[in-house]
């Protein structure tokens, strides 16, 4: 597989200030991991949020990060990543996803 370049949204930026210090350094290595796998084997596609489609050529992902869960969309045309969010589960639902999708 290809090398990808990864980008993170602002709000996902925000949200990596604010982890705490031992949760950053498995978020920033699994950044770089997605940067040669966006497909890692612990990563699950999400078809479809609340009805919305996505766009032809997009690929929504979630990958889970112990008890983190980082939200990612694959452009495989482009060869790039973007981290929409990076959020504590369980109780993060998605509801804000179609609100992030928009900066993709």
């Amino acid at each position: 597989m290809g090398s990808y370049r990864v980008e993170i949204s602002n709000v996902a930026r925000r949200e990596i200030r604010n982890l705490p210090g031992n949760a950053r350094p498995l978020i920033f290595h699994a950044l770089q991991s997605l940067e040669k796998d966006p497909h890692p084997y612990s990563s699950k596609g999400m078809r479809s949020i609340k009805g919305y489609k996505m766009p032809k050529g997009l690929e929504l992902r979630r990958l889970r990060i112990n008890r983190w869960r980082m939200v990612y969309v694959v452009e495989p045309a482009l060869s790039l990543v973007t981290v929409l969010a990076i959020r504590k589960r369980p109780p993060y639902q998605y509801e804000d996803l179609e609100e992030l999708l928009k900066e993709v």
